[in-house]
């Protein structure tokens, strides 16, 4: 096994460090107190190559590997987490599942506009009564005599919702199949029949816009279907794997963030005449932060060489994928717990950024498969009992 990385995964890593740190860090306590959506911090991401990593050249992508974008997605999350939801979205749900399943025209119209930072994509899986049983959707599209579809629905949780131009949209088009009904489009936002809800008032990562969608009488043009009629869960669940290893990432970025910030605290900050670092119990916490971010973010990596060998035309690696994100996003509410704890009343105030750690950490437990999903696909996976 080589841990090494190569000079241009170490490039990727450069750029999004400059720019998290020049750009994204200094505005960050300012987009999480409004809530704006840093649409020209994307805009230099887009610039940079780093909405669309995997994205091939010839789509207006930077062409690298698994690996780079989890290197460059903890650079983003690292100085703040709502920027990195932005780009993991971008990355990992739109462009991953349309550069899979998509046709020429598909992958040319919608991922080079995202990959490029032009326009902002969105997923819309979840509604309001179908979260983590995703084939209990009541989105529904009707095929009609010309092959296009009318689609009426609501979607909930959308993130990037209030300014996407382009969303992959999963809706049920033979309810009797099951999860063999649901069928992925593409969807225009620009059209008529599409309607955004409010923007969702949120906990943390409160600069990623998210909202309710709805469709009244969407018309989808038949070159719009992604994949084939009846494959939209097979798409979503493959997209999905992918999802996770960059919210495992965002997880890490987040971690690892709230650590460096614990570490300098703990060499400063003196109590009964010597720096809190040098109490035993403050150092049992630092070893045990230490110990579930290294672990974390080598299970991520293992995931993301795996996505790589599946590109390939290896196997899946949802196993993997599963393991990281429930491995990872447990470290960072740990560790961000432990890192407020260690900061007493500073970490509790908002003069500190300690305290938007450990709120932002809380949704990589939630979003892309709950902590209990992935204890179930991992449990699944290693027993073959269903």
């Amino acid at each position: 096994m080589d841990f090494r990385f190569t000079e241009e995964q170490l490039m990727i890593q450069d750029v999004a460090r400059r720019i998290a740190q020049e750009k994204i860090a200094p505005s960050a306590e300012h987009h999480d107190r409004t809530g704006d959506f840093p649409l020209e911090n994307m805009k230099t991401l887009g610039e940079n190559g780093l909405m669309g990593i995997e994205v091939p050249a010839e789509y207006g992508g930077a062409g690298m590997d698994p690996i780079s974008y989890v290197l460059a997605m903890v650079e983003v999350a690292a100085a703040d987490a709502a920027h990195s939801t932005i780009m993991s979205v971008n990355n990992s749900l739109f462009c991953n599942g349309i550069l899979k399943f998509g046709t020429e025209e598909q992958k040319q119209t919608y991922v080079r506009a995202i990959a490029e930072g032009r326009e902002i994509g969105a997923f819309a899986l979840t509604e309001p009564q179908s979260g983590s049983d995703a084939t209990s959707m009541r989105c529904k599209a009707v095929k009609q005599d010309d092959g296009s579809f009318v689609v009426n629905g609501k979607k909930s949780w959308i993130t990037s919702g209030p300014v996407a131009k382009y969303i992959v949209l999963f809706a049920m088009t033979d309810p009797d199949q099951g999860a063999r009904g649901i069928t992925a489009f593409m969807v225009d936002t620009d059209r008529e029949g599409f309607h955004r809800g409010k923007t969702e008032p949120k906990l943390g990562i409160r600069a990623s816009a998210t909202c309710e969608i709805e469709f009244t009488d969407y018309v989808v043009k038949p070159e719009e279907v992604l994949g084939k009629q009846g494959e939209g869960f097979k798409i979503a669940m493959t997209v999905l794997d992918a999802g996770r290893i960059g919210i495992a990432s965002q997880a890490i970025g987040i971690a690892r963030a709230a650590y460096e910030a614990t570490l300098e605290y703990v060499k400063e900050r003196q109590a009964f005449g010597q720096p809190i670092g040098a109490f035993q119990m403050t150092q049992a916490k630092i070893a045990d932060m230490k110990c579930k971010l290294d672990a974390a973010m080598l299970l991520t990596l293992r995931a993301a060489w795996q996505k790589g060998e599946f590109d390939k035309g290896g196997a899946r690696f949802s196993n993997e994928a599963a393991i990281a994100k429930l491995t990872a996003s447990e470290a960072a509410m740990w560790i961000t717990h432990q890192a407020l704890q260690i900061h007493g009343g500073m970490g509790y105030s908002k003069e500190m950024p300690i305290e938007r750690y450990f709120r932002d950490a809380k949704i990589t437990e939630i979003y892309e498969g709950t902590s209990e999903i992935q204890r179930m696909v991992i449990a699944r996976n290693e027993t073959g009992l269903r």
